[in-house]
């Protein structure tokens, strides 16, 4: 019996270290896995290129398809150069913890890089019409930085007009800059090209409106399943597993103990009153003392569960927060598309539209009824994250960060909007009154 139980143990102890090695090898093995799905992907992009493009870029200028036809190549370009940043950013951070002095990827790392490099300049079509009359702010010389240089004297005029546009918090001159701007919008109507012209803004206009909303669901959607997926399957049994121990505490904080304890006492209570009830039957003081004792042994579990999935929700959150940067780093043109889709929209708007959305968005949040709205917020912050809701902090935090807010948004109102629009700051201050 001694030798089977031992024959048994010795088992189990070796299926763990094979458990143990696979884990390790495919651990070590994570630089190449990352730069060979990186590779695959560059040579998918070459594919094409080589296939449908005469080896060129994947551009309107390198093929004669139709729009929906390119949309559908750049698409699928678009996906595989995520795919090879992503797996990129996973090899140089696995290789730097794991030592390797072979280079024989140095062949493959230099077709990712010249994949890189050809689409490096790639950006977004801006029109030079809405979207440059609505968005004349930083974002735009940022775009502007990436743009690739102009093959032809269409792109050349395109370029030039948007390096010339005047900004529009700039100060005013002498004559209205309405004029100029009915003057210039006459002669372009008059022009030859104007019908390609308004085609290709059209077409411009579509394309960052798709990124943006892409961009949008991936800032929204990646995080969030991140966050909740990780929870589910990894961080939170890993906390029940360290927090098993018998001595581990049930509760983190004071509230979560005052919680547990008046729903008790709310239940012993309600023992003794249906005790006290004639119709009712009677229960003996050992049968109430045992039904006691199980309910507190479930508030216990109940609470217990409670403090591991806070401990959690800590570690899932920062992976949410993580994959959120991640979003934000690799696809730095949908973030720029998004600016510029919000740019167009809101100075799009009319003055009674800017101005009712400015109070509605003031008063919430720096309104007269905003501090419930900021201690509801507070709480709900604490209880996720575990925390005890310190009273003092929240009314500390509801005092000076709504007043910082107000002040910035006097001074955005000031600065910019008094020179963008004057007719919404008028309409905004006879609403106000």
């Amino acid at each position: 019996m001694k030798n089977y139980v031992n024959s048994d143990f010795s088992d189990k102890i070796a299926e763990e270290n094979n458990h143990l090695n696979i884990g390790s090898q495919w651990f070590l093995r994570t630089p190449e896995r990352a730069l060979e799905q990186a590779y695959k992907m560059a040579l998918k992009i070459k594919d094409i290129e080589l296939e449908h493009f005469a080896g060129d870029k994947v551009s309107s200028q390198s093929g004669d398809y139709s729009q929906n036809i390119l949309d559908c190549f750049q698409t699928d370009v678009e996906k595989y150069l995520k795919i090879i940043k992503i797996r990129v950013v996973e090899f140089k951070v696995s290789r730097f913890f794991i030592k390797n002095s072979n280079y024989a990827f140095l062949d493959k790392l230099k077709l990712i890089d010249e994949v890189l490099s050809r689409y490096k300049n790639e950006d977004l079509e801006l029109s030079n019409s809405n979207v440059v009359a609505y968005s004349q702010k930083p974002t735009l010389t940022k775009l502007e930085s990436h743009q690739q240089p102009p093959k032809n004297s269409s792109q050349l005029t395109s370029k030039l007009s948007l390096e010339n546009i005047e900004p529009v918090t700039k100060k005013t001159g002498i004559f209205p800059r309405s004029i100029g701007r009915t003057f210039r919008k006459i002669t372009n109507d008059m022009s030859p090209s104007s019908e390609q012209e308004v085609l290709r803004n059209f077409q411009a206009s579509r394309k960052i409106t798709k990124r943006a909303i892409n961009c949008l669901l991936l800032l929204i959607l990646i995080p969030l399943l991140t966050q909740e997926l990780s929870k589910k399957f990894f961080i939170l049994p890993a906390v029940e597993h360290f927090r098993s121990v018998e001595s581990t505490p049930i509760f983190l904080n004071w509230e979560m103990k005052e919680e547990a304890l008046k729903e008790l006492q709310s239940f012993e209570e309600e023992l003794k009153f249906d005790n006290l009830l004639k119709h009712s039957p009677q229960i003996s003081a050992e049968a109430m003392e045992e039904k006691i004792s199980l309910k507190a042994e479930e508030l216990a579990e109940e609470f217990k569960h409670k403090s591991n999935s806070a401990v959690a929700n800590v570690f899932a959150d920062l992976l949410g927060l993580f994959a959120f940067a991640v979003v934000v780093v690799i696809n730095k043109k949908g973030v720029i598309a998004i600016k510029n889709l919000l740019n167009e929209i809101i100075y799009g708007l009319s003055d009674s539209a800017k101005a009712f959305i400015i109070i509605l968005f003031t008063d919430i949040f720096v309104g007269f009824h905003s501090p419930h709205g900021w201690e509801v917020i507070l709480e709900s912050i604490a209880n996720h994250l575990g925390i005890a809701a310190d009273r003092n902090a929240i009314f500390l935090f509801i005092a000076t960060f709504p007043v910082i807010l107000d002040t910035i948004f006097k001074y955005w109102v000031f600065r910019y909007l008094n020179q963008i629009s004057p007719s919404a700051v008028a309409t905004l201050k006879n609403m106000n009154e």
